[in-house]
C-alpha cells in the first residue's frame, strides 16, 4: 500500500502550520526591540527637522513639541499623547536637535492591533493548511475506498457465492490495487474447486452406476437361492432341515428388499438410507428374532402385548446385526427378554461372553468402531452405528452395557 507520500503529506503540512505560527507570534517581538529602525527614523527625523518629506517613515511614530503639541505623524489612529503612548505600552524618545531637546517622538506598536493582525494570519495560515490537510485526507480516503475497501467487499461477496457452490462466475482480476495478486490466487482456487467439484461428481456418479449394476447382478444368484431352498423345503420330511429351508428364504427375501433399496438409493442419489417407519403389533417382531437367531442360541422368550411404531425391514437389520455380532465375538448362550417401560418396549439381548472394555463401550455407536478383542476378527465397525442409527431412526434408543459375566443390547422400541 502507497501510504508513505499521504503520511509524509501530512508531516509536512503539520510542521509548516507550527512555524508560520511560531514566526507570526515571535514577529511582535521583533518589530518592537528592532533598535536599527528607530535609530535611522531618529536620525531622519533629527537631521531633517522641519521637512517632513525627508523623514523616515518605515516605523509608524509621532512627533510633538515641547509643549505636547502635534508637529507630525506618519499615519492617522496613533497616538497623539504621552499618556496614551504610556498606555499603548509605545517607546517615547526624547528628539534633539543639535544637541537640544526640541519635543518627543512616540513610536506607536499598538500591541493590540499587532496581535489582531496576527490572530488574523493564524486563522488564515490555519484554513489554508486545513483545507490542504482535508484535501489530502479525502484523497487517502478515496484511494483506501478504491484500492482496499471496494476490492475487499468483491473478495468477500465472491467468497460467498464460492461458499453456497457457485463455481462458475470467475473473480475480475485487477493488478492495480493492493488484493491484485491474492485476486488471482483466490480465482485460481475457485478454479480448482469447479474441477474437483466436477471430479467429485463424476466419481459419485461412476460409484452409483457400479452399485446399481451390482444390485441388478446380484438378483440373478439370490433369485435361484430362493428356488433351491424352495425346492429343499417341500422335499425334505426333517422339521430341522425345514427350519432351516425357511430360514434361507426368509434371508434371500430379506436381501432382495436390502438390494432393492440399495438400487433406488444409487438412482435416486440419496444421501442417507431410508427408514419408513408405522403401526405395527408387537407379535411382529418375533418372527424376526427368531429369523435372525438361525443358530437358535436365546431359547424361549416372550414379547409383551403392545402396539409398536417401526420399519419391519429396518428392524431386521438391527437384530441380525445384534446376533450377528454375539455369534462373532462371544459365541456362548444367548438370552431375550422384554418388557413395556414407559412410551417403549424394551427388548434385552445378553450374552455370556467377554464384553468389552468399559472406556470402549460409548465408542461402539460410533462408525468404524469396534472393541479391542475384535481386532482377530473381521469386520468394519458399522453393525451397531447403523443399528443405532435405525433405532433413532424409529424414534428409539440403543442401549448397551457390560455384564457381570457377558454383555447386554437394549433396544427401546417406541409404544404408539
Amino acid at each position: 500500500m502507497k501510504k508513505a507520500p499521504f503520511i509524509l503529506i501530512l508531516v509536512l503540512t503539520f510542521i509548516a502550520e507550527a512555524l508560520a505560527c511560531f514566526f507570526m507570534v515571535t514577529s511582535i517581538r521583533d518589530i518592537k526591540t528592532d533598535p536599527v529602525k528607530v535609530n535611522e527614523c531618529m536620525y531622519s527625523i533629527s537631521d531633517n527637522y522641519g521637512d517632513i518629506s525627508k523623514y523616515d517613515k518605515q516605523l509608524d511614530y509621532v512627533v510633538l513639541d515641547n509643549d505636547g503639541n502635534l508637529v507630525y505623524k506618519t499615519r492617522d489612529g496613533l497616538s497623539e499623547t504621552i499618556n496614551e503612548a504610556i498606555k499603548t505600552r509605545g517607546l517615547v524618545l526624547d528628539l534633539k536637535v543639535n544637541d537640544e531637546i526640541v519635543g518627543k517622538v512616540i513610536f506607536d506598536y499598538s500591541e493590540d492591533e499587532q496581535f489582531e493582525g496576527v490572530k488574523k494570519n493564524i486563522v488564515i495560515t490555519f484554513a489554508v493548511i486545513g483545507i490542504l490537510q482535508m484535501v489530502i485526507v479525502a484523497a487517502w480516503y478515496i484511494y483506501i475506498r478504491r484500492n482496499i475497501i471496494k476490492p475487499f467487499k468483491k473478495l468477500n461477496s465472491f467468497a460467498s457465492r464460492v461458499a453456497e457452490g457457485n463455481l462458475d462466475m470467475p473473480l475480475m482480476m485487477d493488478e492495480g490495487h493492493v488484493f491484485g495478486e491474492f485476486t488471482e490466487a483466490f480465482d485460481l482456487m475457485r478454479s480448482e474447486l469447479k474441477k474437483a467439484r466436477i471430479a467429485e461428481k463424476k466419481a459419485i456418479d461412476d460409484k452409483n452406476e457400479m452399485v446399481a449394476k451390482l444390485s441388478h447382478d446380484i438378483k440373478t444368484p439370490v433369485a435361484s437361492i430362493k428356488s433351491t431352498s424352495e425346492v429343499g423345503f417341500e422335499l425334505t420330511k426333517e422339521e430341522r432341515t425345514k427350519e432351516m429351508f425357511n430360514v434361507i428364504n426368509v434371508k434371500t427375501d430379506q436381501i432382495k428388499a436390502l438390494v432393492d433399496n440399495l438400487f433406488t438409493s444409487s438412482v435416486q442419489d440419496a444421501s442417507e438410507i431410508a427408514v419408513n417407519p408405522g403401526p405395527y403389533d408387537s407379535a411382529d417382531i418375533i418372527p424376526l428374532i427368531h429369523n435372525s437367531d438361525y443358530m437358535v442360541k436365546a431359547g424361549k422368550f416372550e414379547i409383551p402385548s403392545c402396539s409398536v411404531f417401526v420399519d419391519k425391514l429396518r428392524l431386521q437389520q438391527v437384530f441380525d446385526n445384534i446376533f450377528m455380532n454375539s455369534y462373532k465375538y462371544a459365541n456362548t448362550p444367548m438370552s431375550v427378554s422384554a418388557e413395556i417401560t414407559g412410551d417403549y418396549l424394551v427388548i434385552r439381548i445378553s450374552d455370556e461372553g467377554p464384553g468389552v472394555k468399559p472406556e470402549e463401550l460409548p465408542l461402539l455407536k460410533e462408525k468404524y468402531k469396534r472393541g479391542s478383542n475384535a481386532v482377530s476378527k473381521e469386520g468394519a465397525g458399522l453393525g451397531l452405528y447403523l443399528t443405532n442409527y435405525f433405532m433413532e431412526k424409529m424414534d428409539g434408543k440403543l442401549g448397551l452395557k457390560n455384564l457381570d459375566e457377558g454383555f447386554e443390547v437394549s433396544l427401546y422400541i417406541r409404544c404408539v
